[in-house]
């Protein structure tokens, strides 16, 4: 099957970009081939879905309209900045890789972007192919799905051969004199059309080529690992308000996730809060479900915390699980009745 796919990559490429240049979704970051941009939207959609990243990438860029200001920023208005979209690392190693390109200048090569804190083999080969013009085929999960398809390839995505095995048939499938446009078109390809569970194969622009659509067993691929079970967490919270302000703790420097984040009081480190409950919602972490119960509190013993005014809440790097609480009673705008969407990342 690799090889028949290989002696059709010239029509397969044609055919694929073709279609692209019709009916590609028109983002923000399609507008540009500039390295900071690229590399900004790039770092963002890694694990996130494209409709979360677009507001994002808009405040971002006019908070930080260049790599310069990223750099001379403090991490925490970076993380500010951040604050709702997940995976917070990528934000600190963003902080990071903007010093390090603000003293030695922008990347010239795949080589060198593999250097910069964060970027990893999908993302260096994105922005390599998309703002340096290098051919580079970046293998993200759509391409990992639609390379299964178009060889009705079953091997088992997550093993480390098989993820090899496809990257080297991105990159003999590859567009070498576009190769920005070749990855995008293969990500839109599977985002789009190339889906994961009821694939459009009748709206498919290479449906022609797909070995898995010939033998009926495109739904059946690509093959993965059933994944976890998710576990029910409990977490009580409480809003302590006084005079237009709430306290948050900062968690530790040491933690191994969301340090340096700001976060309401757990129910058990406030003395004297009474009453039920005020709310509840849910939020999910990977395989973690969290079920959440906030109390509102304006007496009762404090821990050490910090007093924030709810006017400068946006200027600090607060998880989105004290956001979202604190909009379901109201002091932040946002929801304020029934269970708010659930989303990965704190």
């Amino acid at each position: 099957m690799r090889e028949q796919a290989l002696a059709q990559a010239g029509a397969f490429r044609r055919a694929l970009l073709g279609w692209y240049g019709k009916r590609h979704r028109e983002l923000p970051w399609r507008q540009t081939k500039d390295f900071y941009r690229v590399w900004i939207s790039e770092t963002m959609l890694q694990q996130t879905r494209v409709e979360a990243v677009i507001p994002y990438f808009g405040r971002f860029l006019t908070r930080f309209p260049t790599v310069e200001a990223v750099a001379e920023a403090e991490e925490s208005a970076v993380l500010a900045e951040w604050s709702g979209l997940g995976y917070y690392s990528r934000a600190r190693n963003l902080h990071r890789a903007a010093k390090k390109l603000a003293g030695e200048g922008l990347p010239a090569s795949y080589s060198q972007l593999r250097e910069l804190p964060g970027v990893g083999p999908y993302t260096a080969a994105a922005v390599a192919s998309i703002a340096l013009g290098l051919p580079h085929a970046a293998v993200d999960g759509n391409v990992m799905r639609v390379i299964s398809r178009l060889l009705a390839d079953a091997g088992e995505i997550a093993s480390l051969a098989t993820r090899r095995r496809f990257g080297e048939i991105a990159d003999e499938l590859l567009d070498k004199r576009r190769p920005g446009d070749f990855n995008q078109a293969m990500m839109e390809l599977g985002a789009t059309v190339c889906v994961p569970r009821n694939p459009a194969c009748a709206e498919c622009p290479v449906e022609k080529f797909c070995a898995g659509r010939a033998a009926g067993v495109e739904r059946e691929l690509p093959v993965k690992k059933r994944a976890g079970e998710t576990r029910g967490v409990a977490l009580e919270l409480v809003a302590m308000l006084r005079a237009g302000s709430v306290l948050l703790l900062q968690r530790a420097g040491s933690e191994r996730r969301m340090a340096g984040f700001w976060e309401l009081p757990e129910k058990r480190m406030v003395g004297g809060v009474r009453g039920p409950e005020k709310a509840s919602f849910t939020h999910q972490i990977v395989n973690d479900r969290f079920r959440i119960a906030v109390w509102s509190s304006k007496t009762g013993r404090a821990p050490e915390g910090r007093w924030v005014p709810v006017s400068e809440l946006s200027g600090l790097p607060v998880t989105t699980v004290t956001r979202k609480a604190l909009q379901v009673l109201g002091v932040l705008p946002g929801k304020r009745t029934g269970i708010p969407s659930p989303r990965k990342g704190i």
